[in-house]
């Protein structure tokens, strides 16, 4: 009885291991602290291949921090974060970045073209020089976006929605397999938003992971597949049809649900 039970265990451990290295993203017991308090709390979450995935949670929860963590860009704690099996370190070639657009000095000198093109030092290394071919490449990345024709203009002269769309075409000239994107559609203008729509469902039907932190409930199921619901702990995680209920939201937001009564939230707990 006791080798029948420890031949279950090693199969469960070695099952876990297979199921690690191939998933795109698996966060294993991740806590993450500000000044000793938890704003992340012994997170576990397997994210499957080839899925739009949207984060949601109230203000604070953690969703940018959970990004900024697996990426290394914030130190944990606790717990581990691995990309097909592996640390980012030795998987950073496989991974696109966007990050809050607040979060970065528009007013640096550069045109929208050299902030794509670094977005192939990647594939070639930051001492090897982009060659003709990445230069085509980003430009076709930018055409992507419907930035083409503005690939020699400074960046600073660019609306907020224009800004995004070339950090997008960054992201998209890193060819990678897995994508964050963090709140993309802040503060975006319409066209933008479609642009980015359009861009999520090629990433998809190319097999990209793509994890985006997202504000607005009302579009979540018509942009996302499946859906992370985050507030400090992991509240549930899962195909969206199947998680995006009254009853798991109501749970993430707790007492801030109030704005939540309307038909789209009303039909996904049915």
């Amino acid at each position: 009885m006791q080798v029948q039970q420890l031949l279950g265990q090693v199969q469960k451990q070695a099952g876990a291991a297979t199921e690690i290295e191939r998933s795109p993203v698996a966060i294993r017991d991740l806590t993450v602290a500000y000044r000793d308090k938890p704003v992340l709390w012994d997170i576990d979450l397997t994210i499957p291949e080839g899925r739009l995935v949207a984060i949601i949670g109230p203000n604070g929860a953690g969703k940018s921090t959970l990004i900024k963590s697996a990426l290394g860009l914030l130190p944990a704690a606790a717990g581990s974060v691995s990309f097909f099996g592996k640390p980012y370190s030795a998987q950073r070639q496989l991974i696109g970045y966007v990050p809050q657009r607040g979060s970065v000095d528009w007013d640096f000198p550069t045109d929208a073209l050299d902030v794509v093109m670094m977005g192939r030092y990647g594939k070639r290394g930051w001492i090897r020089r982009p060659n003709r071919e990445d230069r085509r490449i980003a430009l076709e990345c930018l055409e992507k976006v419907g930035m083409g024709e503005y690939a020699g203009r400074q960046i600073s002269q660019f609306s907020g929605g224009q800004q995004q769309r070339v950090f997008l075409a960054r992201a998209l000239a890193q060819d990678a397999q897995i994508y964050f994107m963090d709140e993309p559609f802040a503060g975006v203008d319409a066209t933008t938003e479609r642009a980015i729509v359009e861009l999520l469902g090629n990433l998809r039907a190319a097999g990209k992971t793509v994890i985006v932190v997202h504000h607005d409930l009302e579009t979540a199921q018509d942009y996302f597949d499946w859906v992370v619901l985050l507030n400090v702990r992991l509240m549930a995680a899962g195909p969206i049809d199947e998680v995006f209920t009254l009853d798991n939201l109501q749970q993430t937001y707790g007492g801030r649900m109030s704005f939540l009564s309307d038909r789209r939230a009303v039909g996904a707990a049915q």
